[in-house]
Order: C-alpha cells, then sequence, then structure tokens
C-alpha cells in the first residue's frame, strides 16, 4: 500500500470517528475501503501507531509480510518493525512498554508469567509457525559421528538420533574436553529441543535450580549447554567455542554454505508440527488496547495464510522480502534452502521436507494450551520450575498466556469480510484448546496435554513427581 493511499485511509478513519462525511470518504466508501469502513462491530483499533520488535529469523515472515502486503494497514495499524539485539532485551523492551509486541519464543510469555527470569504476565493470542529449527555439529564432530550412523545408499539414514552423538561426547570428555552446544535462550524451543533430543540419546543435558540461584542449566550435565544469539551461531562453532547448537533457519542452513558444519537433524524430526514462535504482548497492553490486540492478530492470520497459500507459491516472494536487510538479511540462496520446502544436511545431501516450514496449514496460528502445557512440562523436567505442580497448575497456568478468544474474535471477523473461509480453522464453538495425544516424537512417547504429570513420568532422564534438586 503505498504512503498516499495509506494517509488518504487515515484520514477517512478520522473523518467516520468525528461523523464528518466529507467528498473524500464518499470518494473512497465506493471503493475497497468500504468494508474497512463498515467494521463497527470490531471497533477501531485504540492505539494505530506500533512498535513491534522480531529476532532475525525466517520464522518473524508474518510480521514481514503483514507489513509489506499492507495487512497491517487494512486495520488501520501503522506499523514499525525494529530488529532486537536478543532475546532478553526483546522481552524486556515489551514487558518495559518501548515495543508494543514482539516475536517471541513460545516459552518466554510462559516463563515470564511463571516468573523464571523476568517477571511479568505477558500473554500470546497468535502461533507464528510450526517447525524451523535445526541441530547442527561442527565438521570435526560430524566425522566422528558419522562411524557410528546406518548409511543407505552412501547417505545417512535420517532421523540421526543422539544415540550417534554419544560415543563422541565420551571420547571428549574423556579427553578432560567439556562438549559444549548453543542454544539461544534458556526458556526457547532450541533449547528443549535440544535437551529433548540428547536426552533421547541417552545424554544428560543438565539440570536448572532457580531455588538454589542456579540458572546455568549445567547441573549433572553431560553436554555443557549455553546462550547463543542466532545469529553469532555459525561464526561461534568456527571458532570452536561451541560444538553444536540448535537455532531456527536460516542459521544451519549458513553452516553448510560456509563449509564449517552439518545439520544432524531438524525439529520436524523431533516433534513432528511443534510449535515455534509466538506473537506476545503484555497483559496490561492487551487490555488497554483489545481492539489493536484483534486486529493486530488478523493482519497476522492473513500474513501467515499467504504464506502457505496455493502450496506455498508464494515462498520465493517470501524469501526476497526477508533477505532485505531490515528483516533476516541472509541471502536468498540460504534462505530458500529450508522455506521453499527443501534442507540441505551434509553439503550436496539437499531432501523434501515440504513441512519444514509451516505458517498456516495444521491450524498453525491457533494458541492452543496444550502447546503451553508442553513447554511448561520441559521447564519442570530440566529444574526451571523446581518443584511438583498438579495437572490443574499446568492447564491454569496455560489459560493466564494463551488467548483463544482473542485469535476467534479476529478470525470470526476475517471470515466475515470474505477474508478467510470457516474451514480453514478450527470449530471455535467446540474446540477445547488440547490437541489430540501426539506419538510422532522421536522417542516414540506420547505427549497428552491433559496428563502433564503421567506425561513427565515417561522418561528415564529429567526431573518428575516430587523430585526436587
Amino acid at each position: 500500500m503505498t504512503g498516499l493511499k495509506t494517509n488518504l485511509l487515515h484520514r477517512l478513519r478520522q473523518s467516520l470517528a468525528k461523523g464528518i462525511v466529507t467528498t473524500l470518504s464518499v470518494s473512497l466508501l465506493s471503493s475497497p475501503f468500504l468494508a474497512f469502513a463498515q467494521e463497527e462491530a470490531l471497533g477501531w483499533p485504540e492505539k494505530e501507531e506500533l512498535k513491534f520488535g522480531f529476532i532475525k529469523l525466517t520464522d518473524m515472515a508474518p510480521l514481514a509480510v503483514a507489513y509489506e502486503k499492507g495487512f497491517f494497514e487494512d486495520e488501520g495499524l501503522y506499523v514499525t518493525l525494529e530488529a532486537q539485539a536478543n532475546w532478553k532485551v526483546l522481552l524486556d523492551r515489551v514487558i518495559d512498554g518501548q515495543l508494543d509486541g514482539a516475536h517471541m519464543l513460545a516459552g518466554q510469555p510462559l516463563g515470564a508469567t511463571i516468573g523464571f527470569g523476568t517477571q511479568s504476565h505477558v500473554v500470546t493470542a497468535f502461533s507464528m509457525d510450526l517447525n524451523g529449527n535445526g541441530i547442527t555439529v561442527s565438521n570435526e564432530v560430524w566425522n566422528k559421528m558419522k562411524a557410528h550412523i546406518p548409511h543407505e545408499n552412501g547417505k545417512p539414514v535420517h532421523p540421526i538420533k543422539a544415540d550417534y552423538l554419544k560415543p563422541v561426547i565420551d571420547e571428549y570428555r574423556s579427553a578432560g574436553k567439556p562438549f559444549n552446544m548453543g542454544m539461544v535462550f534458556p526458556v526457547s524451543t532450541h533449547n528443549y529441543e535440544l535437551r529433548y533430543w540428547l536426552a533421547a540419546g541417552g545424554i544428560h543435558p543438565g539440570y536448572y535450580a532457580p531455588h538454589k540461584g542456579d540458572t546455568a542449566g549445567q547441573i549433572d550435565a553431560q553436554a555443557l549447554l549455553s546462550v547463543t544469539p542466532p545469529p553469532q551461531m555459525p561464526a561461534t562453532m568456527e571458532a570452536g567455542t561451541i560444538y553444536g547448537y540448535c537455532v531456527g533457519e536460516p542459521w544451519n542452513q549458513q553452516a553448510v554454505f560456509k563449509g564449517i558444519g552439518v545439520p544432524v537433524i531438524t525439529d520436524y524430526e523431533i516433534w513432528k508440527n511443534n510449535p515455534e514462535k509466538v506473537f506476545g504482548v503484555s497483559q496490561a497492553w492487551a487490555e488497554q488496547y483489545p481492539n489493536t490486540h484483534i486486529r493486530v492478530v488478523k493482519a497476522l492470520i492473513r500474513a501467515a495464510m499467504w504464506l502457505d497459500a496455493n502450496n506455498n507459491a508464494n515462498r520465493a516472494e517470501a524469501v526476497k522480502i526477508l533477505s532485505k536487510s531490515n528483516y533476516v538479511g541472509a541471502d536468498e540462496d540460504v534462505l530458500a534452502n529450508s522455506m521453499t520446502g527443501t534442507f540441505e544436511y551434509e553439503k550436496g545431501d539437499k531432501r523434501d521436507v515440504p513441512d519444514f516450514n509451516v505458517f498456516f496449514r495444521h491450524n498453525a496460528t491457533y494458541p492452543y494450551y496444550s502447546d503451553a502445557i508442553w513447554y511448561l512440562t520441559q521447564m519442570r523436567r530440566w529444574g526451571q520450575i523446581s518443584s511438583a505442580k498438579s495437572d490443574e497448575w499446568y492447564k491454569e497456568t496455560a489459560k493466564k498466556v494463551y488467548k483463544p478468544e482473542v485469535y476467534a474474535k479476529a478470525a470470526r471477523a476475517l471470515i466475515a469480510e470474505g477474508k478467510a473461509k470457516a474451514a480453514d480453522f478450527p470449530e471455535f464453538s467446540t474446540e477445547s484448546g488440547f490437541k489430540p495425544p501426539q506419538s510422532e516424537f522421536i522417542d516414540g512417547v506420547t505427549f497428552d496435554g491433559t496428563q502433564p504429570n503421567a506425561y513427565l513420568e515417561q522418561f528415564n532422564i529429567g526431573l518428575k513427581g516430587t523430585t526436587e534438586l
């Protein structure tokens, strides 16, 4: 949408709000602006000028697309998108009001709300994507792993389990070398996915003990995990500070292009169609600007739909958008390697992974309570939640943070405007917020979000029941 068109729309909105119908507004009402002007039920946004934060990752795409395609402006929202230095800065700026909202790790609103790290009530009404991460190891580690990995037709058999990394870690530890790996933040999906993969292969990733002042997460660890910002992952591994990492795209594919490492597994293979990022705002902001919040979600839903439309037909254009320096700023070839339905493991071993990045399919944008509960179980499993909690506590906490009622209002508005179909969404009148039990994890363990404590009991490695450190 051009600047002139934006200004005209802004003037129309002001005129309508004051009850003034000018020649300009009459002209515009006979145009496509009519649908916008007639949205009386939803109400105008209480705040029009907004600043949203993001980290330079492929899965910030719904924000970039909503901006570039004019979906925010269609909702009367004038948005500035601003890259942030790291996840902590991003979260702090949402909490203190410098940002109206942000692309967040799914664990961030949950961690903040329960008081792990920063204490603040943060909520989400929009899940930004499914999948999108990978685990990469250095060339040296890969060469050692390959001796233990089954091969077929000269290529490694996937998925590659952490079982094949275990003898390598044992070798390093026997030589007195700590095995260091990177993840992006203590409550990140990447931290939990890396821990899940390691533990499934019999490798202890360590515990947190915040009640004792220990937030390093390395108690009893065989692999030592620490925080590295996503864009710095390849360089940190190349320098030898870490031997591998879990991160979102394009920073796994960047290691392939630079020839410094090999992605061994995607999160799609660790947990098929796992929830990844969310769009987060403070609870205070959501209460102060309810119409604005719904309209933001409307714009993001449209962006997600566009990203997955016609079997990903728009992904090449999305790659061009994301390659801009003010968004992700990676080369188009690197971004396209995963965004267009493929993923390259060892150099030249490119495989089809059509659902590596999912933005709308499989109800990807709906904020399921069960998704929130999975993250909370991992916080308990690794000690970020120090003591036992009842199943009811998990459900109540999920409902404090995840706001499907806001999502439903946004979706219904889009359906009423003819911009979406009811079949595109869950049946809101009967949706419980809990997905059916999911068993497509790399270790075959079934997750039922209605029984979080029973889920935790299934693991050999990790805290459960009344166990405390």
